[in-house]
């Protein structure tokens, strides 16, 4: 999954890569292994190339804060970017299948089968690392399919939406 992020100003373009708590993130062509354990509500153990940090993560408009222990980072992200990868290449014919990115949670279920849409339009919001995204519809059509519901796990590569 790919984003652009300002980080105290910079403009940085992050991916990030991998599942179940191991992940590679790449930072402007520069990758950092990351371990990552929930150690409760809004709170997450790092392992970053071999160091350890206790982080909060607070969600906010455009982005979120990362309280350290002595330190609060704000990260904004583009709408563009908001969990929204770069939609598929449209197909020449037939559906277009939206898939998930990455592993994470469905929070919440956009459209329904049968529902018109418009290229980009959000379909589903699915939460990853502890960050929602709202991934997004790769061309106008009709909802053919919503095989996914809300507060479902899914891996990476799951059927998430088909419009055709």
């Amino acid at each position: 999954m790919r984003f652009d992020a300002t980080v105290e100003g910079r403009s940085l373009r992050v991916e990030v890569r991998g599942k179940d708590g191991r992940y590679t993130v790449t930072i402007d062509g520069r990758p950092v292994d990351v371990d990552l354990e929930e150690t409760g509500r809004d709170f997450v153990s790092l392992l970053i190339d071999g160091r350890s940090y206790e982080v909060g993560l607070e969600a906010r408009d455009g982005g979120y804060t990362v309280v350290l222990a002595d330190d609060a980072v704000h990260v904004d992200l583009a709408d563009a970017s908001r969990g929204a990868a770069a939609p598929p290449p449209k197909p020449a014919s037939g559906p277009a299948r939206l898939t998930a990115p990455m592993p994470g949670r469905l929070v919440r279920v956009l459209v329904e089968a049968g529902q018109q849409v418009a290229a980009g339009q959000g379909l589903v919001v699915m939460e990853a690392m502890k960050m929602e995204n709202e991934l997004r519809s790769p061309r106008a059509g009709r909802v053919r399919e919503i095989p996914v519901r809300e507060g479902q796990v899914v891996e990476a590569g799951a059927l998430l939406a088909l419009v055709e």
